[in-house]
C-alpha cells in the first residue's frame, strides 16, 4: 500500500517518535539524553510532514488521511496547511515578491535577528494563505474541505485532551517539541534561500549535500532540484541533483550546515568587509555562474568583479 518502498524508513520514524512520546509519558519522564532524541525526531516528522504533501506516502487516501493525524501531533500544525502555504505559495513564487515566506523578512539584509525572527513573521504571515485555501475548498470541494477541517479538529482535540491530563506533561512532551519542529523547519527554508538569486533559473537555492545530513533528513538538502521537480519522491533526489549539479554555484553548495550557520550568522558579521553572496553584485555573480560561454557572449553578459573563469571551472568565491 505505501507508494514508494524507501517511504518505509518515513513510517518507522513516525513509530519511533510515538514510541518515545509514551515512554517519557508513561515510563521515564523527562530523560536529557530521550528528551533530546524526542527534538530531533520532531524535526524528522516536518520534514516528513513536508514529503507526505509533496507527494502521499499511501495509495489508499484513509491511510494518508491517517498519517497526517499523526504527523500533525508531532509536528505542531495540522500538516494540510503546506498545501496553501508551501506547494501553492511557495513553489510558485520561490523566495519571489508574493511568497509569503520569504527570506529574509522585516529585514532587508541577512543577519541573526533577520533568521531568528522570520519563523514567527512567517508563521503569521502565511494564516492568510491558509484561509483563502479553507474558503476556495468550502466553494469547490466540500468533501475535501472537511477533510482538511478534520485535521484541525483532530490536532486541537488531541492537545486539549493532554492538557486536561497533565497540563506539565503535555508542556514539555507536545508543546515544547511541537514548536521546536516549527521553528527548525522554517530555519532550514530561510537558509536555503536567503543569499540567492530568485530570478535565477539554477541559483535561487543554497543546497546542503552532506550525506549524513540527508540520509537523517530524508534528502532534504538537495533543494534546488526539489524546486526544479516538486513532485520527485524524496529518496530519488540525489540522482537528480547529481544530474544538475554541474549548474549550480559552488556556493551554493555547501558541505556542512553546522559550519555554514556559524560561518553565516556567528563569525562573519566580525569579519571586516566581509559580505552575503547576494548582497550589491552578488546576483550578478550567481547568474553569471549558470550561463555557458557561448551564452555569456550572446547576451553581452559581463563577469562581475572577482570572478575567473579557468579552464571552464568556477571555484568558489572567496
Amino acid at each position: 500500500m505505501l507508494r514508494h518502498p524507501a517511504d518505509r524508513r518515513s513510517i518507522s520514524y513516525l513509530l519511533f517518535t510515538l514510541f518515545l512520546a509514551a515512554l517519557q509519558w508513561n515510563v521515564t519522564g523527562f530523560r536529557p539524553a530521550i528528551y533530546a532524541l524526542y527534538l530531533f525526531m520532531a524535526v524528522t516528522v516536518a520534514v516528513i510532514s513536508h514529503n507526505h504533501n509533496h507527494l502521499s506516502i499511501w495509495k489508499v487516501r484513509g491511510l494518508n488521511l491517517l498519517t497526517s493525524y499523526v504527523i500533525s501531533i508531532h509536528y505542531g500544525h495540522p500538516a494540510i496547511a503546506w498545501v496553501p502555504t508551501h506547494n501553492q505559495n511557495h513553489h510558485r513564487y520561490n523566495n519571489r515578491p508574493g511568497d509569503s515566506g520569504r527570506s529574509p523578512i522585516l529585514f532587508k539584509r541577512n543577519h541573526l535577528l533577520a533568521l531568528l525572527v522570520y519563523p514567527t513573521v512567517t508563521a503569521i504571515n502565511q494564516q492568510a494563505d491558509i484561509q483563502r485555501f479553507f474558503r476556495e475548498l468550502w466553494h469547490k470541494d466540500r468533501r475535501s474541505f472537511w477533510l482538511a477541517a478534520s485535521e484541525y479538529l483532530v490536532f486541537f482535540g488531541f492537545m486539549a485532551l493532554v492538557l486536561l491530563l497533565d497540563w506539565r506533561k503535555a508542556l514539555l512532551f507536545y508543546v515544547l517539541p511541537q514548536q521546536f519542529a516549527l521553528f527548525v523547519i522554517q530555519v532550514f527554508n530561510y537558509v536555503q534561500h536567503v543569499e540567492a538569486d530568485e530570478t535565477s533559473a539554477w541559483q535561487h537555492s543554497r543546497n546542503f549535500v552532506s550525506p549524513v545530513l540527508n540520509r537523517l533528513l530524508f534528502n532534504n538538502g538537495y533543494h534546488t532540484v526539489h524546486h526544479l521537480k516538486p513532485g520527485v519522491h524524496w529518496s530519488e533526489l540525489p540522482k537528480l541533483h547529481a544530474e544538475h549539479a554541474r549548474k549550480i554555484h559552488p556556493w551554493l553548495l555547501q558541505r556542512s550546515w553546522w559550519r555554514f550557520m556559524f560561518w553565516t550568522f556567528i563569525l562573519r558579521p566580525f569579519v571586516p568587509g566581509a559580505k552575503g553572496r547576494q548582497s550589491e553584485s552578488g546576483g550578478s555573480r550567481l547568474r553569471y555562474a549558470e550561463l555557458g560561454c557561448a551564452e555569456r557572449r550572446t547576451l553581452g553578459f559581463r563577469r562581475p568583479p572577482g570572478i575567473i573563469i579557468k579552464k571552464r571551472v568556477l571555484p568558489t568565491l572567496r
